[in-house]
């Protein structure tokens, strides 16, 4: 997916070393899930169902409003709960009844209901708020992108605490209703469908509604001058698409490359199974980071990455991420292979589809272009780190690690992991063990010294170790440079 702003390691013991009951529940929810790169992201003691929004927000003064209504249930009994939000709140209730409230932290909302929940127990919860996105930080940066005509939230690993109080964890999926008031002019877009929209005295009420489950980092919320457009794929899938009016020169190649989503939705479909959303779409707004992200069935990106021609692998790498990274969600944020492996390796099916180069010969490449010597090699896949999360070896010696198991398997197998996977654990979470047991079931091998070798083990791996590799001279593919550009397009920096 993309290099994100993170929180260094260094901050993360500290965090650990402040929240050493990490996960535990009790009467008082745990301000953090115990995750081992951000262990104070999410929270403990309830699970979130279902987020209704109803915004309003100013281009102008880059200034939002709003009222989030929070379906939970608890899973211990509380007489104190957190949210993970970053903007000012002037009102908490919860059941109807209004509850206590305090600022910790960088970004931990402490509330107090007027009477304790029961362990099991459904609770409503009310937030009321405002405040400016792009004015508020949290461990020293925002994820709130200030553009010319409005704002954009779209980040990876967090960016949900600047427009709205949630579990930020992906563990905790829900469905979402966000509704969205803007200056008549102004368009909103968020996740899943466009359901309605209605004018009056200036204003523009947007009604979006996501219907599947959705991990809060892939909500998604863009407000500007947008020229939308809609069609529907082959498959019967709606398409959703939306360009900043001022774009400049990289209008036509982002246009040329999203106006083809449909298309390789469809493609896609072919190699992992049904498209597991309502609709499927992406927007590319005025902003300057250069980065994309898998915002779920409506794709966050930057004009920055067709400022050199159009690139419909980096599209395919995005949609790829509805099935892997989306509708399976990690566990924890150190299985991140999970999501750019399996990316990335759409990428080099894309390629082969192309005829631009083979899965085996972008493997052959990779291999190739590394030497043993490079730091590359001392990256783990199954386990970077939270400062490495995003790091080039996650994207290619994670998609080395999937040649790999092709190759093991055979291409009936293999393909039938690909596409059974999607289905075996649609719209839940799932870790690495979880996958890699599931593709001894479907193949019949064991699995585990591979895995070990590509996703766990520092160094280069031998010649000759790895049915990956062949011992002849290799050249760079065609699709190469278009496939690394993939690279720079996940850098916030």
């Amino acid at each position: 997916m993309r290099k994100r702003l993170t929180i260094s390691a260094a901050l993360t013991a500290a965090l650990l070393l402040a929240d050493p009951a990490g996960a535990a529940t009790g009467a008082v929810g745990a301000s953090g899930l115990g995750d081992s790169y951000y262990p104070q992201y999410g929270n403990g003691g309830y699970q979130v169902s279902h987020y209704d929004l109803r915004l309003k927000y100013q281009p102008a003064t880059d200034r939002l409003e709003g009222t989030a209504t929070l379906l939970t249930t608890t899973t211990a009994a509380l007489s104190r709960f957190n949210l993970d939000f970053a903007l000012t709140v002037e009102e908490v209730q919860v059941n109807g009844r209004k509850a206590g409230f305090a600022r910790t932290g960088e970004h931990e909302l402490e509330i107090t209901p007027a009477t304790p929940l029961g362990k099991g127990e459904h609770a409503t919860v009310v937030v009321r708020y405002s405040g400016v996105p792009s004015a508020v930080t949290a461990y020293g940066f925002t994820s709130w992108q200030r553009t010319p005509d409005g704002g954009v939230a779209a980040n990876e690993p967090e960016s949900a605490w600047w427009w709205f109080p949630s579990n930020d964890h992906p563990s905790d999926k829900a469905t979402f209703d966000v509704s969205v008031l803007v200056p008549d002019g102004t368009q909103a877009i968020s996740n899943g469908a466009l359901v309605s929209q209605s004018s009056r005295l200036g204003w523009t009420r947007w009604n979006w509604r996501q219907t599947k489950p959705q991990a809060t980092y892939l909500a998604t919320l863009a407000v500007g001058r947008f020229e939308i457009g809609t069609s529907v794929t082959e498959g019967g899938i709606p398409v959703f698409t939306a360009y900043s009016r001022d774009l400049g020169a990289n209008a036509g190649a982002a246009r040329a490359s999203l106006e083809r989503t449909g298309e390789l939705t469809d493609w896609l479909s072919t190699l992992l199974g049904p498209y597991p959303f309502d609709t499927v779409g992406g927007y590319v707004p005025n902003t300057r980071p250069g980065y994309a992200l898998e915002t779920q069935s409506q794709i966050y990106y930057s004009p920055r990455i067709f400022a050199a021609g159009s690139n419909t692998s980096i599209v395919v790498h995005e949609l790829a991420h509805q099935w892997y990274g989306d509708s399976v969600s990690l566990d924890h944020w150190s299985e991140i292979w999970l999501n750019e492996g399996f990316a990335r390796y759409a990428q080099w099916l894309w390629s082969e589809h192309e005829n631009e180069g083979t899965a085996q010969e972008l493997a052959d490449w990779t291999y190739a272009s590394k030497p043993a010597e490079d730091p590359f090699w001392t990256v783990l896949p199954g386990d970077p780190g939270p400062d490495n999360q995003f790091h080039a070896a996650v994207y290619d010696r994670g998609a080395l690690a999937v040649q790999a198991l092709r190759n093991t398997v055979g291409d009936q197998a293999f393909f039938a992991i690909l596409r059974g996977w999607p289905a075996e654990r649609k719209y839940g979470n799932a870790s690495i063990a979880d996958f890699r047991r599931y593709a001894e079931r479907v193949s019949g091998k064991p699995l585990g010294d591979l895995l070990q070798t590509w996703l766990y083990t520092s160094g280069k791996p031998a010649a000759g170790t790895s049915p990956t590799l062949r011992a002849k001279a290799v050249q760079e593919p065609k699709s190469w440079s278009e496939i690394k550009a993939t690279d720079t397009a996940h850098d916030t920096r």
